[in-house]
């Protein structure tokens, strides 16, 4: 825990202070929101990241990375399926260098578990194009 305590004498008396560093639990804040949509090839979950998640993805900070795949997850727990951590872990270290600013970061759960190399060359979207909405 970040989280430290130092005594304050007021008046006579002690006085816990604790100062404004975050706990880690409150850390975060990388997901703004995360949807599921229909269309015609089948679903994909639309991750919306924020500001200092994008911020943190170009400093290609993986534990934040992993950090923002549990926030995920607290969004939408049936993401937890093979491959849609690898898709989101691609966006989050090639979608702010590649297309940055995109809006959505989409994973799709039909798309097929590949190695990291085929996931990067197919720009995060592997067995097809990336869906048009």
């Amino acid at each position: 825990m970040l989280r430290s305590v130092f005594s304050v004498a007021l008046a006579g008396a002690a006085v816990a202070v604790c100062c404004a560093t975050p706990a880690m639990a409150e850390i975060g804040g990388y997901v703004d929101r995360a949807e599921w949509a229909s269309y015609d090839d089948g679903l994909s979950l639309r991750v919306y990241p924020s500001a200092s998640a994008r911020a943190a993805a170009i400093r290609l900070d993986a534990a934040a990375g992993e950090q923002a795949w549990r926030e995920v997850l607290n969004h939408a727990p049936e993401a937890d399926r093979p491959g849609m951590r690898e898709q989101f872990l691609c966006h989050w270290n090639y979608a702010e260098f590649a297309r940055p600013g995109k809006l959505s970061w989409n994973l799709e759960p039909w798309r097929p578990v590949v190695d990291w190399v085929t996931m990067l060359e197919s720009g995060c979207n592997p067995g097809a194009a990336e869906e048009v909405f």
